[in-house]
């Protein structure tokens, strides 16, 4: 069935991409347009405490690189260690993007695993909830915290698969299939992809999208592996909406031969 026939749906809008890109780590934002583009991505999302996107005049703007008519730009809190910080970074973007209320909310709790601090994010995302803001958020991979945030409004819930950065993969597949099981929003899997297999894995236990940036930015051809996730995310759904063969025990003949003569 053609991809246009199976949108992702996040806040009421269609995108074709199931892969989402971050923009950071590139040698420069030549390089960030060109594995973007190679990637497929149609949202990219943005660190607003380290990118530019007009805040600093007379540096370069990565909206120049990614225009926001072309791709939905997705602001971060990346680098936020405190709920009242990633509000304001919200606020900030916003601000920035002309109203602009779609965010990615993360709220580390530890400098060396950059693993989320689940308690701060709850609060953040109820706060931005309340004032507006349309919240995809970045979580553990905890079933439980993963419906509360999905019961407190946000659009769309990202579990890790891996610490950020650590191109670990998929480390607990069954939380992951718990928490799709059992959601009513969009299940991403954010953080711990580290190549195109691991990003196929998460397509094939329902996940409705992945987002990475490391995976890419820091391969050695970063362009030629936006490539490879781009398919690898395609393949991985169409295997999902396919239905993979049960498993069984020992193995059967592809060409039965029951009912033939000898």
């Amino acid at each position: 069935m053609s991809k246009l026939n199976d949108p992702l749906v996040i806040a009421g809008v269609e995108y074709r991409s199931r892969l989402l890109t971050g923009t950071g780590k590139y040698q420069d934002l030549e390089q960030t347009r060109l594995a973007t583009e190679a990637a497929g991505a149609e949202i990219v999302t943005v660190a607003i405490r380290r990118t530019n996107i007009g805040q600093n005049p007379g540096e370069p703007n990565l909206l120049d690189a990614l225009p926001p008519s072309k791709y939905t730009i997705l602001p971060n809190t990346a680098g936020c260690y405190s709920a009242e910080d990633a509000v304001r970074t919200c606020k900030l973007a916003r601000e920035l993007l002309d109203g602009h209320d779609l965010v990615k909310l993360e709220v580390l709790g530890d400098e060396k695993t950059l693993y989320p601090d689940v308690t701060a994010t709850l609060h953040a995302a109820e706060q931005l909830v309340k004032d507006g803001f349309k919240v995809m958020v970045y979580t553990s991979d905890d079933p439980i915290i993963a419906k509360r945030l999905e019961e407190m409004g946000c659009v769309a819930v990202m579990p890790l698969a891996g610490p950020i950065g650590s191109g670990l993969g998929i480390q607990n597949r069954y939380n992951i299939l718990e928490i799709v099981q059992n959601a009513k929003v969009p299940i991403l899997v954010d953080a711990g992809v580290g190549t195109a297999s691991d990003a196929t894995v998460a397509m094939e236990l329902g996940c409705d999208g992945v987002l990475m940036n490391t995976a890419i930015a820091a391969a050695r051809d970063p362009v030629l592996m936006a490539s490879a996730m781009k398919k690898a995310v395609e393949a991985g759904r169409e295997a999902f909406r396919a239905g993979r063969m049960p498993r069984k025990r020992y193995a059967s003949a592809s060409s039965p031969i029951d009912g033939t003569f000898f």
